[in-house]
C-alpha cells in the first residue's frame, strides 16, 4: 500500500513540473504582435520603416538592415544620429551583436551594419532617433 502512495505521489510530481515547463515556455508565435515594418515612433515626432538590405531575416548570420527615418509630416530626416538595441523580451536578454548606424544614404534612410537574430521566437529591434526636431524612439517586433 505504502509504495502506491509513493508511486502515485510520483506520478503527481511529475504531471506539476510537466504542467509548470510547459507554462513558462516561451510563445514562438506572437499573434498579437504588432510585426508592421512601418510605425510611429513612440511620441509621434517620426515615421521609421526597417527591412532587411538583402533579404531576410536570417537566422544566425550578421545582416545589414535599412532604416528610413521620416518626420511625422513625411520629410524625410537627413541629420539624425541612431542608436540600435534590442533583444529577445521572452528571454530577458538583448541582442547576441551590438549592431551600429554606419552610413547615411540619403532621402533619410541609415545603414544599420552587424544585426543577428541567434534563434528563433519573439525578436526587439529598438532604434533611438535623434535630430533637431527632438529625441524618439521606434520599436519593431519580429518573429522568427
Amino acid at each position: 500500500m505504502k509504495s502506491g502512495l509513493l508511486y502515485a505521489l510520483a506520478v503527481v510530481v511529475l504531471v506539476l513540473v510537466a504542467l509548470g515547463a510547459y507554462l513558462a515556455m516561451p510563445e514562438t508565435s506572437k499573434p498579437e504582435l504588432d510585426q508592421s515594418r512601418t510605425r510611429t515612433s513612440a511620441n509621434g515626432l517620426y515615421v521609421a520603416a526597417i527591412e532587411p538590405e538583402a533579404g531576410g531575416p536570417k537566422l544566425g548570420e550578421l545582416e545589414n538592415w535599412i532604416l528610413t527615418v521620416k518626420t511625422a509630416a513625411g520629410k524625410p530626416v537627413d541629420d539624425a544620429a541612431i542608436t540600435v538595441g534590442g533583444g529577445m523580451p521572452d528571454h530577458n536578454h538583448g541582442l547576441p551583436t551590438a549592431p551600429l548606424m554606419t552610413g547615411h544614404l540619403g532621402d533619410g534612410r541609415y545603414r544599420i551594419e552587424g544585426v543577428k537574430f541567434s534563434m528563433s521566437g519573439w525578436w526587439e529591434l529598438r532604434f533611438d532617433i535623434s535630430s533637431p526636431a527632438g529625441s524618439d524612439t521606434a520599436i519593431f517586433n519580429l518573429v522568427l
